[in-house]
């Protein structure tokens, strides 16, 4: 949805005349799509300042909202408008602070979204829900603030972990650490968090990760390094696999002061912590922290500039950071003299003087035809499994196939709802779209011939499971003299709650060989036996349409990589050096050269000369406007009339902005929904920005005029396209 139009319709007085009602703007989740987003007027009979939690009437409905600031120059209400009363304030929870507003209103702001959207998505969903009884009984349990100063533990850190906390304490930011996988930046994060709570007693500390399964692990090491100083509730986890009362519970914890700590994912930038000292943004080049629905914020972007409002510190980690956060940190130059606006970290060894693996490239096309895993790197893996050493095979793909198909008529499982095929699982017999979850029964013949002989074609982690299972039925693990076993982790073993970190617990207990897995379990996880990590067929994203697909395929063997050899003297103890093996038909890509020599700043300078020649990020900003109706003309049509709306118009910033024609998405069509979308590209990020908001208005009319359009939304700085 966009912004809101006529904003001084919607605003009021913030001083009424004695004895009158007080009229006070409130932010609520207006319906997507329509024109109203400010925060609208209602009537008080006492004043509540701004951030104050209420209930209001909405149509035929009561929502919550949140009391908004009033406008410096307020019109007042229309003639013979009587605007409709406030039903309660939720008693008890404090004012959200300033601050927090402040942060929402910038995020609406730069990814044109309505204020009440994003401020009502930032908070739990519990407290739509909850009458005052209710609350009230919710904030008697929640724990009281713990403020214990409390000594942090002593840590041995390494030169290179104690001089970036020095430069991080010392130094205002913000910070990009750049340290390969394993050396240690985790410990890092913590040291600053102990010094900035240990520094003021009220202090707060916002901790996130790309994905939901990487909060276990950390929250385990934060509650045994902070819990003994601060208490147990002092740590609160945040993300969408909570249930609402944990999310409630969480989120009033920091709101209160009572959580020191929150560990989160993207939602987590969002927490209403008005003690804010520190933001840590680990992993921070990963695609997990762009929101994919609704206002499409990038949660690493806004911890950046909330940090910078709030006068917090933040450090944003990785072993392959974003080539936007790269740039932004590079230092001065000669031709450059001011260099960029983040400082930079370097921490290239690992802990306890461990290397990183030595990459090895099968060439493909030298190997037998058909080979799923080419004999030297199946040896490499009999070898390592017999010594009782771990490996890890990566495929970026879930299910057993990704089609079937009849070679009688040519028939391929696709999907009656989306432009994709059903993919093929084999555990349970059936035909899942992963787009829109339709799933079936896989036919006993082809559909569309008769024909018997229907068969897989590609491959899924199910089939890699099975293959090697069935490969290495003879290996015998030493000294335990047993068969090897062969686990896999991907969606769909992780369904059931709780059953992600009992098969982590597998792998770390030693119950597993082999683990196959998707990109799931190739970022974040400390795995101490693993010293063999095999990419099987990674070439796909080597000549994607999306120009980040290189980046992103280095980040992730590069973390893959990073899985192997993470305990020094285990590796030493075996004999042999960690390994990760990479299959490709392209072993001359610039990709995989690169990842020969562990080099990220190669890479890094080599795909941004390509960007600045390309003219593309971060070099230029974009904005993807997209269009979802019941047929592709319609999605299109839209498009091409919004944009010579635009033109006629002669919106503010149009002379800096391109406009390229619609075109279909890559799946154009899901859930029987035709989508289609408009690349819009400046080299200035303000003329960008001043175009998309003159032009709400202008997309909103034609909107009325396209009766076969279903939705239409703005993507601010998309990572895909």
């Amino acid at each position: 949805m966009a912004p809101p139009l006529h904003t001084s319709a919607l605003s009021c007085p913030s001083t009424p005349p004695d004895g009158a009602l007080h009229l006070l703007p409130v932010a609520v989740s207006t319906p997507a799509h329509s024109s109203v987003g400010e925060p609208l007027s209602y009537a008080s009979s006492t004043p509540l300042p701004p951030g104050t939690l209420v209930r209001v009437p909405l149509g035929a409905r009561e929502v919550l909202g949140v009391v908004w600031d009033a406008p410096e120059h307020a019109a007042p209400l229309p003639p013979g408008v009587q605007p409709r009363a406030i039903a309660g304030v939720l008693e008890g929870v404090a004012p959200l602070a300033p601050a927090w507003r402040r942060l929402v209103a910038f995020a609406a702001r730069y990814y044109q979204r309505s204020v009440g959207e994003v401020a009502l998505a930032a908070l739990p969903p519990q407290l739509r829900d909850l009458g005052p009884q209710q609350l009230a009984r919710r904030l008697r349990r929640a724990p009281p603030p713990v403020h214990s100063p409390g000594a942090t533990e002593n840590v041995a850190l390494s030169a290179e972990q104690a001089s970036a906390v020095a430069e991080i304490h010392t130094q205002p930011g913000p910070f990009l650490l750049f340290g390969s996988t394993g050396s240690g930046k985790t410990e890092v994060y913590l040291q600053c968090v102990a010094q900035a709570l240990a520094a003021d007693p009220q202090a707060q500390a916002l901790v996130m990760v790309p994905e939901i399964n990487l909060t276990p692990q950390l929250e385990s090491r934060v509650l045994a390094r902070f819990a003994p100083l601060y208490g147990d509730a002092a740590v609160v986890s945040m993300h969408s696999g909570m249930t609402p009362a944990q999310r409630l519970k969480s989120w009033l914890a920091a709101h209160t002061g009572a959580a020191r700590i929150v560990l989160g994912t993207r939602m987590a930038v969002f927490a209403s912590l008005p003690r804010l000292a520190v933001i840590v943004v680990d992993e921070e080049h990963d695609a997990s922290y762009k929101q994919q629905e609704g206002a499409r914020y990038h949660a690493r972007d806004l911890a950046v500039w909330r940090a910078r409002e709030q006068g917090a510190r933040v450090i944003l980690g990785s072993a392959t950071p974003s080539l936007e956060s790269w740039h932004a940190s590079r230092p001065p130059s000669a031709g450059d003299p001011r260099g960029g606006r983040y400082q930079r970290l370097y921490m290239p060894s690992r802990i306890g003087a461990g290397q990183l693996p030595r990459v090895c490239v099968v060439d493909m096309g030298q190997q037998p035809r058909g080979a799923v895993f080419s004999p030297p790197l199946l040896a490499a893996i009999t070898e390592r499994v017999q010594r009782g050493e771990q490996c890890l095979v990566l495929l970026n793909r879930r299910g057993f196939a990704p089609v079937l198909h009849c070679h009688a008529c040519s028939w391929k499982s696709d999907c009656p709802h989306c432009s994709a095929h059903q993919v093929f699982h084999k555990i349970d017999r059936t035909l899942r779209c992963h787009h829109c979850g339709f799933a079936s029964r896989v036919p006993r013949a082809c559909p569309a011939c008769g024909n018997l002989d229907i068969a897989p074609i590609g491959r899924g982690t199910e089939q890699l499971e099975e293959q090697l299972a069935a490969l290495l039925r003879n290996v015998i693990v030493e000294p335990a003299g047993r068969a090897a076993r062969v686990g896999r982790i991907d969606a769909d073993t992780t369904r059931a709650k709780g059953a992600l970190e009992e098969q982590l617990a597998q792998v770390h207990a030693g119950e597993v060989d082999v683990l196959v897995g998707t990109q799931m379990v190739a970022k974040g996880h400390d795995f101490r036996r693993i010293t063999l990590v095999a990419a099987v067929q990674p070439d796909g994203a080597l000549f994607s349409s999306d120009f980040r697909a290189p980046e992103r395929l280095f980040a992730l063997l590069m973390q893959a990589a990073g899985r192997a050899g993470r305990d020094a003297l285990y590796v030493a103890a075996q004999g042999q050096d960690a390994q990760m093996w990479i299959q490709t038909w392209h072993p001359e890509h610039p990709v995989y050269a690169a990842l020969r020599r562990h080099d990220w700043p190669a890479f890094a300078a080599q795909q941004l000369a390509e960007r600045a020649e390309a003219g593309m990020p971060p070099f230029a900003y974009q904005a993807l406007v997209r269009a979802d109706a019941r047929t592709q003309e319609a999605a299109q049509g839209f498009l091409t009339a919004a944009a010579e709306a635009a033109r006629a118009a002669q919106l503010p910033g149009l002379e800096q902005v391109f406009l390229f024609p619609p075109v279909p998405l890559t799946i154009q069509r899901v859930a029987g929904v035709e989508r289609a979308q408009m690349l819009l590209e400046s080299p200035s990020r303000a003329a960008l920005q001043h175009f998309l908001s003159a032009w709400q208005a202008l997309l909103h009319a034609e909107r009325a005029r396209h009766k076969g359009l279903v939705r239409w939304l703005v993507d601010v700085d998309p990572q895909a396209i």
